[in-house]
């Protein structure tokens, strides 16, 4: 395969840059992803990516739950502090403002918007596992322009 090629080739692909947060006993977590999409209309699901090596993967397995937090154009500085690895930067969350979901995982009040979602299915893919999980709950904190990978300026391609 030309590597050159498909990094350029997937550098095409649009992708929209989410807040994801956790929570398992009273302690929270937060991390970026680019690899969301809508998979149901009904129900309404959507499938998550995230990093085997993720601190919050875990987490989501224990509890199957998760809130998915739309990120608004010029929240670059945000999903850079969130971005960051758990491991060097536990308390990402601190000077964040938010509140908490009925599933406990913290909902952004800066964010466009949410979604509270219910893992139903798990699948191995490489170097991630995909969630298939069922939107429960889902509020609009605001209008606005969803913040993208492009507009961040992050790149994630293979």
């Amino acid at each position: 395969m030309d590597e050159t090629a498909k990094k350029k080739i997937l550098r095409h692909f649009t992708y929209g840059l989410y807040a994801i947060t956790v929570a398992e006993g009273g302690s929270y977590n937060a991390f970026t992803a680019n690899w969301l999409s809508q998979t149901s209309f009904e129900p309404p699901m959507v499938m998550l990516s995230v990093e085997n090596d993720s601190h919050s993967l875990p987490i989501i397995r224990r509890t199957k739950v998760f809130v998915v937090n739309i990120l608004a154009s010029g929240q670059r500085e945000l999903a850079g502090q969130l971005g960051r690895s758990y491991l060097r930067n536990p308390q990402k969350l601190e000077g964040v403002n938010y509140t908490l979901g009925a599933g406990g995982c913290p909902i952004l009040e800066d964010a466009l918007g949410w979604l509270e979602c219910r893992v139903t299915a798990e699948v191995g893919a490489g170097d991630s596992t995909v969630f298939i999980a069922e939107i429960v709950e889902a509020g609009e904190l605001r209008e606005g322009v969803p913040l993208t990978m492009k507009e961040a300026g992050f790149r994630h391609s293979g």
